[in-house]
């Protein structure tokens, strides 16, 4: 039995992003740590992923009332973002840069304030800009931040890491592996939790 759970989520992504605000909490109950996996869905394998939802218009009025109603079920602060949704693929690589460098503490914290600029503040972290402020914002120098989260190797990385995922059967944001076992969805937190559960009284 693994002592982790595996968090992935896309930034572009309200349900991932309410699931962040939860996971580390959940996981810290049953003494497993949470390691955070960004990615970008637009660059899983479309076998994977097919369609987001939001382009498909009869479902889009719907989902974007769910966003609202869902945060204000979860009590999680949120608005929907002027732009949305948008290209990942900059976050994705500068936190994952970032953890490569300071360790995942470092890339949480990142993640999280990354979050929260796009569904709080109405950041667009499209914008590399705007991605390299929240940086230094904790602490983390702009300068080294641009260089590495443009850098051949760290797009390898992210690359690697994606397929990796693909690999494990991920295919939307939240989606979280406990043992092997896959939960996709904020709406999942609940039956993840009756597993650590079970597997902490096995």
């Amino acid at each position: 039995m693994s002592s982790h759970l595996d968090f992935y989520f896309d930034f572009s992504s309200p349900y991932g992003y309410f699931a962040s605000t939860k996971i580390n909490d959940l996981a810290q109950q049953f003494g497993r740590r949470v390691d955070w996996h960004p990615f970008s869905s637009d660059t899983l394998r479309p076998s994977n992923t097919g369609t987001s939802l939001v382009q498909i218009p009869a479902k889009r009025e719907y989902i974007m009332k769910d966003y609202v109603r869902s945060a204000k079920f979860l009590n999680i602060p949120f608005k929907v973002p002027t732009v949305f949704p948008l290209d990942t693929r900059i976050a994705t690589r500068a936190v994952m840069w970032a953890e490569a460098k300071f360790g995942e503490d470092k890339g949480i914290l990142f993640a999280q304030t990354v979050f929260k600029a796009y569904y709080v503040d109405d950041k667009n972290i499209g914008d590399p800009e705007a991605i390299i402020s929240l940086g230094e914002s904790i602490g983390i120098n702009p300068q080294e931040l641009r260089e590495g989260m443009s850098s051949t190797y760290t797009k390898e990385q992210v690359r690697a890491e994606i397929d990796l995922a693909a690999a494990k059967g991920v295919f939307g944001s939240p989606f979280i592996l406990l043992d092997g076992e896959s939960f996709w969805g904020v709406d999942r937190l609940d039956q993840l939790e009756a597993a650590l559960k079970a597997k902490q009284t096995a």
